[in-house]
């Protein structure tokens, strides 16, 4: 049984910082591309920022020069370092990764989700 567990949400003012990980376990063969997205209320999830297994990275528009996503490939754990929170970033974040596990297919695996707030 794979489950990716999040952890480091919270609230935070803006201009603030905060550090999501995310850390996968479970009978994984290989994970190929980890990421974050994240969902505010009443909008759609969003894609915030991904990094496949070779460190390439990709960013929403919205976010970049101000969070930085990184993985241990070791340790099967994804990170996002947020900085220069907004109160537009306050929404559920979600860690997502493609998990290629002893005894199923390929498949997508989703954290549960953890709630960042920033005010104003």
């Amino acid at each position: 049984q794979v489950q990716l567990v999040e952890s480091g949400g919270g609230l935070v003012q803006a201009g603030g910082s905060l550090r999501l990980s995310c850390a996968a376990s479970g009978n994984i063969f290989s994970i190929d591309t980890m990421g974050w997205y994240r969902q505010a209320p009443g909008k759609q999830r969003e894609l915030v920022a991904t990094i496949t297994s070779g460190g390439t990275t990709n960013y929403a528009d919205s976010v970049k020069g101000r969070f930085t996503i990184s993985r241990d490939n070791a340790k099967n754990t994804v990170h996002l370092q947020m900085n220069s929170l907004e109160p537009e970033d306050t929404a559920v974040y979600y860690c997502h990764a493609v998990i290629s596990a002893l005894s199923a297919p390929t498949r997508d695996y989703w954290g549960q989700g953890t709630q960042v707030t920033v005010s104003s």
